[in-house]
């Protein structure tokens, strides 16, 4: 759906409040074709273990995706082809960015210090995830990845920044659509170029896991939010 000016219409985010004093704050972005209210009842059991916590959950609006034949589907940007290839949304990234870039200033408003500030996404959400955190001028506190890829064309901006934070990186071994490959590309990037220390970078694989996640990756997932937010 578009506005009357051509722009995709941006549902506001979904936010489900903390059960006790807000010391922190996690903005989960769903993946292609989703809807972030669908990861409510898979997250609960996180939720539940993180009761200061504010959860943020955008929504993409619904835009024709090139991999689904210009078929209209919620996505952060356009894909052609899964795995990723070489194709970059450029029009697409920007935006989305910009949209969770407000939600962070927000929050920031509302008094939170940018290290209680966890990104965090599920594939195309875990790509957009890191392209803002990795390039945002905020200090965040972490950044998750669950079965995502850092887009090699949003590498140089992240490359002059030089950013410094926690990551926790969870992939599925027999991953077909974004494979475990991926990760481990995205991880020596990480490491190698943009010379994140090894100790702030958690790389979890899930054998016979494939483009989805399950509970023992939620378990190892809660508990680095606990860490991390500690």
């Amino acid at each position: 759906m578009a506005s009357a000016g051509g722009s995709p219409v941006r549902e506001a985010p979904l936010v489900i409040p903390p059960q006790e004093v807000h010391h922190a704050t996690v903005i989960f972005i769903h993946g292609l074709g989703q809807r972030g209210d669908s990861w409510i009842p898979i997250l609960q059991g996180v939720i539940d273990r993180l009761p200061g916590v504010k959860w943020v959950l955008p929504q993409a609006p619904e835009v024709p995706v090139t991999y689904n034949g210009g078929q209209c589907r919620p996505s952060w940007f356009d894909i052609a082809n899964l795995p990723p290839c070489n194709c970059y949304d450029e029009a697409g990234i920007t935006a989305s960015v910009a949209a969770i870039e407000e939600i962070i200033t927000s929050e920031l408003r509302g008094g939170l210090d940018s290290n209680k500030i966890i990104m965090a996404g599920f594939s195309q959400g875990g790509a957009l995830s890191l392209m803002t955190s990795l390039t945002t001028l905020h200090e965040l506190g972490g950044v998750a990845s669950l079965s995502g890829w850092i887009p090699q064309q949003s590498r140089q901006a992240m490359l002059q920044l030089e950013p410094d934070l926690p990551v926790f990186w969870a992939h599925g071994k027999a991953d077909t659509e974004i494979p475990i490959s991926y990760g481990e590309d995205s991880i020596s990037f990480l490491r190698d170029s943009l010379n994140i220390p090894a100790n702030k970078i958690v790389f979890r694989t899930y054998e016979g896991l494939e483009h989805t996640v399950n509970n023992e990756e939620l378990e190892d997932f809660a508990a680095w939010l606990s860490h991390v937010l500690a």
